[in-house]
């Protein structure tokens, strides 16, 4: 695993929301789902969306990717300046702006849904339902909408994905799921190798021979006891020089990026999962629920127990 692939597995694709969206002028959707990712590509037609706030609305052609990070709302419409004329809430339930609902009497086939079957414009939408501490690093790091032109794209994975949309086979979901983690994994990748992107400092230290090595031991082997000195021995370097080297790329030093690192990971596991405190302690490198109790109501100014009935109740 690397730090793209672990941060990738927070937002992972389980049981995406994925649909084609096929309309026909006049038509705008306004989006409330408050969902952490959602991911846009136009295959026929054009379509506008309009960030909140005031920010200037992107016009998306065929093979055009848009990524909209929640939990902010936004408008998809064929113009900019189209008034609402439906609602996507929480959990994908489609609404009137009144609260009727829509889903059925827009219904169109297998995950296909508008206002005409031959409609003008269609646009592939998945939206990852899932949110989490270790994913929180991911998504910080990528503007509220970020938008990749036709050539720099998904290419072949945007066909496929066109391709199996509407599809009703056996494990057809798992295929999906599939299918939209690569294509977010190609644009996200694509959006951090442009000329003169801000790449967060994680993902600029991958390359690195050194420290880029570091990262991958620490993620793949949290619960490992680490030192700096330990660390810097698998790396091939010195204390002092693996230190400083980490701490100029990453922005941190090792072992409070590896704190960091366990407490997300031990967040992520209170909040979906049934284990004691002190098997999640263990899974993530602490002694104990002590100690580890401690560091993270330290860092999240709450018990882990705490945390997760916190999580639990929303």
């Amino acid at each position: 695993m690397d730090v793209l692939a672990g941060l990738l597995d927070g937002p992972r694709a389980r049981g995406a929301f994925l649909l084609r969206m096929v309309m026909e002028p006049p038509w705008s959707v306004r989006v409330e789902d408050r969902a952490p990712l959602c991911l846009m590509s136009v295959t026929r037609g054009e379509a506008w969306i309009v960030p909140e706030g005031g920010t200037e609305p992107v016009r998306l052609r065929p093979g055009d990717i848009a990524v909209a990070r929640g939990p902010a709302p936004y408008t998809v419409a064929h113009i900019p300046d189209a008034a609402p004329r439906a609602r996507i809430g929480p959990g994908g339930t489609c609404t009137t702006l009144h609260g009727q609902p829509l889903a059925e009497s827009l219904r169109l086939g297998v995950r296909t849904w508008g206002n005409a079957p031959d409609g003008a414009t269609a646009v592939l939408v998945g939206t990852y339902l899932l949110d989490g501490e270790i994913s929180r690093r991911l998504l910080d790091a990528l503007p509220s909408l970020l938008t990749l032109r036709a050539d720099d794209s998904g290419g072949p994975l945007l066909s496929l994905l066109d391709a199996e949309i509407a599809r009703d086979e056996p494990a057809q979901s798992v295929v999906l799921d599939r299918l939209l983690d690569l294509l977010l994994i190609a644009v996200l990748r694509a959006w951090f190798a442009r000329p003169g992107a801000r790449a967060p400092a994680w993902y600029r230290a991958m390359g690195d021979p050194v420290v880029g090595r570091a990262l991958r031991l620490l993620q793949n082997a949290p619960a490992h006891p680490w030192t700096v000195a330990s660390l810097a021995a698998r790396a091939g370097v010195s204390r002092a020089g693996l230190a400083r080297r980490f701490t100029e790329l990453v922005g941190e030093p090792p072992m409070a990026y590896l704190t960091g690192w366990r407490l997300a990971l031990a967040a992520d596991l209170l909040r979906e999962g049934d284990d004691t405190v002190e098997s999640v302690a263990r899974a993530v490198g602490y002694g104990g629920s002590f100690a580890f109790s401690a560091a993270f109501k330290r860092v999240r100014g709450q018990s882990p127990q705490e945390y997760r009935n916190g999580n639990r109740a929303r």
